[in-house]
This record gives structure tokens, C-alpha cells and sequence, in this order.
């Protein structure tokens, strides 16, 4: 994005209230996540975060479930939903939830698709290796977070670990460096 120069910059300031309102939501309107960021801060409140977390987690929930013809169809459906999490963490500024709601997916896989996720061949290698690079970089993301946040996460981080170690991912998990537990976490 270039930068304004500093005449222009003193031009645009100079102009009637009016004409500088009229530009902004002109502007704003052109970016969605800015129109969604804005929306959620000035209209929802922080109130709204965690009825959008729960309407998360119901979707987080429900799509694992039941019966998938093969592993690429879960993989496809979990990479969606992580981009929704994502989302939601870009829009609401929601580090934590989208640490929750990631650790959750995970663990939600192994709980309801054990026999997609017990052995590692051909065609459950890309999904062992999603799971365990997401279980990666959610340790990772929740490392950065308060040490408070540690304590309320460690149960899903450990059921996560606990899965993908008792899974075909196993040798996957071992090779990327992945701890066993989070028992020592922070």
C-alpha cells in the first residue's frame, strides 16, 4: 500500500468533515475483513465473542462426525473449518478461542474417526501429517498466549497429544518433535 505524501496527507485533513466521512466509509466499504473487524468492534462488542465461538464450536462439532468414504474427504472438510477458525481470530482478535476451538478439532477427529486416523499408509499420510502440523502449530500458538490460558488448554493439548501418539501418526508426530504432554507447558 503506498503511503500518502505529506501535502496530500495535509490536503486530506484540511477537507470538510462531511467529504472525509463520506471518503472513509467509501474505503472501508472496498475491504470486507475491514467492514467485518469494524462491525464486530462497533456493533457487536465483545459481548457477541462468545456466541460466535459457540456457533464455532457447534461447527467444529458436528462435520467430523460420522461417516467419511475416504481420508481426503476429512482433510478437506478440516482444512475448511481451520480457515474458518482463522477467520474468526482475524476478524475478532480471538487468540485463544481459535487455540480452543483448533485443539477441540483435533481431538474430535480422533474421538469420532479412530479407524480413518489408526494406521499411517498412502492414503491416511496427508491427513496424519495435517493433524499433526496443526497439533504443531496450535502448541505454538498457545505457547504465546498468557500462561494463565496454559492451565485451561492443557486437557485438550493433552488429549490431542494423547491421540495422535496412540494413532497412525505416532512415527509423524515423534519425528516433528511433538512432546508427549503438555504437562510441563510454559
Amino acid at each position: 500500500m503506498p503511503a500518502l505524501t505529506p501535502a496530500l496527507r495535509r490536503a486530506l485533513f484540511d477537507l470538510p468533515q462531511k467529504e472525509k466521512d463520506q471518503l472513509l466509509a467509501r474505503l472501508v466499504a472496498q475491504d470486507a475483513v475491514l467492514t467485518e473487524q469494524l462491525a464486530y468492534r462497533l456493533l457487536e462488542g465483545p459481548d457477541a465473542l462468545e456466541a460466535r465461538r459457540a456457533a464455532l464450536r457447534q461447527q467444529v462439532d458436528d462435520p467430523v462426525r460420522g461417516y467419511h468414504q475416504t481420508p481426503n474427504d476429512l482433510l478437506v472438510i478440516l482444512r475448511q473449518l481451520q480457515a474458518r477458525l482463522a477467520y474468526h481470530a482475524r476478524i475478532t482478535e480471538d487468540a485463544f478461542g481459535e487455540v480452543e476451538l483448533s485443539l477441540r478439532l483435533l481431538a474430535n477427529v480422533f474421538v469420532h474417526q479412530p479407524g480413518l486416523v489408526a494406521r499411517l499408509h498412502g492414503p491416511t499420510q496427508p491427513l496424519l501429517q495435517h493433524l499433526v502440523r496443526r497439533a504443531q502449530q496450535a502448541l505454538k500458538q498457545a505457547s504465546t498466549l498468557h500462561p494463565d490460558y496454559h492451565l485451561e488448554l492443557a486437557a485438550a493439548a493433552n488429549a490431542v497429544l494423547a491421540g495422535l501418539f496412540a494413532s497412525g501418526a505416532a512415527p509423524l508426530a515423534r519425528e516433528a518433535g511433538l512432546p508427549a504432554s503438555v504437562a510441563h507447558w510454559g
